[in-house]
């Protein structure tokens, strides 16, 4: 009997563009102009500077490209940087289940390794189907979620990213399960990486456990061995995670039969998952009700366990930095309020301090819900309640935010996010000529034209 990883190597080597739906391959072109928006918006803030000059201090061979800056180096780095530019806003998509995941975090995988060894848009198609497929079944597998009990969800990441770069490669099965026996025995992720006062480190997980798996699936290339049995091996992950109930057979349920990239949500602000509903019952009130922050005398959220706790604990009431920030959900409140909305400048250093957001910061109560935690994962309701200075009050309750499968973004929306994020980059003549190129991805016969399209 094949081990686990064993079936989906079998699953990754042998999966054809031929096969994948046809609603499956435009979904995955959805998110590829999705993510590379995010990436674009990103490009030239403080800490992806700092990671440029980190990258660009490593050297390697240039063979793939660094999406903005244009800087070429080897797959793995490249792979890391671009992975990197995709998460560092939280803008890009979100899969909760019992556990939540970014698939296209490993986008950067599929585009560096895909660059660096002359494919085509279908092989990159492919590779970023292989992502979703594997990293969404993830989300299913573990009762409760290991983010539950404080680990990140790039632990399971790391379980994915080889199959995604060793597919690039063209290993073998018995390649790939090396592959995933060596990176899944070397990057398990602390969750402490967003909880509290947060760092740059929060952005890093999961390109770390991208550019693990490249870096992987490199060594099985060159003979190096790991475990074949990583997950349901002695001393494997399901017999060191015991807190939590693990379902294996959720891991291969219908793969390459029923194709999950459908179910994955698009994030229509640059914020942690679990405040999308909360933010669009705000911005709910205040526009059916013609309220300004100035009418407002007090805001009670009410959500989540998690989000009381981990979104809502003393530092997140006075965010220092744009990752503290982006994982308050007092400040997106309090900023959605401000502005309308809540946008990549949002979290600018001006921002961080504007007295109007800071003003409504003091006014915002979150508390813990009972009858909310009894529906969630498969239910992310929030509730949101504002008294005004006249004394009336107002509330609104969402389930289903902008972008998930409930409330979908069309393609017309896509395009619009892609050009407001890659505004920052291009003029729009390049935003129109990315787009059509991305829509005709399937047709792209060498990928590094494709690239260039993506640098200054």
């Amino acid at each position: 009997m094949k081990s686990i990883t064993g079936v989906m190597a079998d699953f990754a080597k042998n999966l054809s563009f031929n096969d994948i739906p046809d609603m499956a391959v435009w979904e995955a072109k959805r998110f590829l102009l999705d993510s590379i928006g995010c990436a674009l918006a990103a490009v030239g803030s403080e800490d992806m500077e700092s990671m440029q000059r980190y990258v660009e201090s490593l050297g390697g061979v240039p063979k793939a490209t660094v999406i903005g800056s244009g800087y070429c180096t080897n797959m793995a780095n490249a792979g890391l940087m671009n992975s990197l530019l995709i998460r560092a806003l939280d803008y890009n998509d979100i899969y909760w289940e019992q556990d939540p995941s970014h698939p296209s975090d490993m986008i950067g995988i599929a585009l560096s390794c895909g660059e660096a060894l002359g494919k085509s848009g279908r092989d990159i198609l492919t590779a970023i189907l292989i992502a979703y497929e594997l990293e969404m079944r993830w989300c299913h597998a573990a009762h409760p979620g290991i983010r539950e009990i404080g680990w990140h969800h790039a632990t399971l990441t790391q379980f994915v990213s080889p199959f995604v770069a060793g597919k690039l490669m063209g290993l073998n099965e018995e390649q790939m399960v090396a592959a995933a026996g060596i990176c899944g025995s070397s990057h398990f992720t602390l969750g402490g990486v967003v909880a509290g006062h947060l760092t740059n480190m929060k952005n890093m997980a999961d390109p770390f456990a991208v550019q693990a798996g490249i870096h992987a699936a490199l060594m099985a290339r060159e003979g190096i061995t790991g475990s074949e049995y990583v997950l349901e091996g002695k001393e494997g992950l399901f017999e060191v995670l015991k807190s939590v109930e693990w379902r294996p057979e959720e891991l291969t349920r219908n793969l390459g039969e029923e194709f999950l990239i459908t179910r994955c949500g698009y994030k229509a602000y640059p914020t942690e998952a679990l405040t999308h509903q909360p933010i669009s019952a705000a911005i709910q009130i205040c526009k059916e009700n013609h309220l300004k922050a100035e009418d407002i005398v007090e805001i009670h959220v009410e959500t989540t366990t998690r989000g009381a706790d981990i979104l809502s604990d003393p530092s997140k009431y006075t965010p220092e930095t744009k990752e503290t920030a982006d994982h308050s959900l007092p400040y997106v409140i309090a900023a959605a309020i401000a502005d309308g909305n809540v946008f990549p400048d949002s979290f600018s250093e001006e921002k961080l301090h504007d007295p109007r957001i800071r003003g409504l910061l003091k006014k915002i109560h979150v508390t813990a819900d009972p009858e909310i935690d009894s529906l969630f994962p498969k239910i992310k309701r929030a509730r949101v309640h504002i008294t005004a200075r006249d004394g009336q009050n107002f509330s609104a309750q969402v389930d289903d935010a902008k972008g998930t499968p409930n409330n979908p973004m069309s393609d017309r929306e896509i395009e619009e996010k892609f050009r407001a994020n890659s505004r920052y980059c291009f003029p729009s003549e390049r935003c129109d000529a990315i787009i059509d190129a991305t829509w005709n991805f399937d047709e792209v016969i060498n990928i590094k034209n494709f690239m260039q399209l993506l640098t200054k």
